[in-house]
């Protein structure tokens, strides 16, 4: 009986820290990344449920890519979308959107292409630029919310392996 009082206060004790964890498994905060894609992504992106084609943020743009479930998608994998080259050429090394690509893609697209692939003749397509760090990391927090989060976990888990 004492092993058993022993184990649930462990597990009492230790679901606070998992939750906190679980909460913070992302540096930005998904309320701020909302804001920040109401204020710089609607113009060109929408992030819309594909099976019900329900817009869940932005408006009907389509400059850009949809960003339903970007967190552990394959780069440049929308389908029917005009990817430049180089991202697609990442897809198709396997690549996925994690944070930390995510993060860098958006702050200056062409030149982390660049870096990304060693060659400076890379490019990317998207002209605009998330200036803040912060603000980068707030809207992948925010995009990572919407689709099916069992998959974006298991892509990048196999992403961080791969690493």
């Amino acid at each position: 009986m004492k092993t058993f009082a022993i184990a649930a206060a462990l597990t009492v004790l230790a679901a606070p820290a998992f939750a906190q964890s679980e909460a913070t498994a992302f540096q930005g905060d998904a309320a701020s990344g909302e804001e920040q894609f109401n204020r710089q992504c609607v113009a060109c992106h929408v992030v819309q449920d594909p099976e019900t084609d329900e817009v869940l943020a932005g408006r009907n743009a389509q400059v850009g890519p949809n960003l339903y479930g970007v967190a552990g998608r394959t780069m440049g994998s929308v389908e029917d979308f005009a990817y430049s080259d180089s991202l697609i050429e990442l897809g198709e090394a396997g690549r996925v959107w994690t944070e930390e690509a995510f993060v860098g893609y958006v702050q200056d697209p062409t030149g982390w292409l660049r870096e990304e692939l060693d060659n400076r003749r890379a490019r990317g397509k998207m002209a605009y630029q998330v200036r803040q760090e912060a603000e980068a990391y707030d809207l992948y927090a925010f995009l990572a919310t919407f689709g099916d989060q069992e998959a974006q976990a298991a892509a990048l888990e196999a992403a961080a392996e791969g690493s």
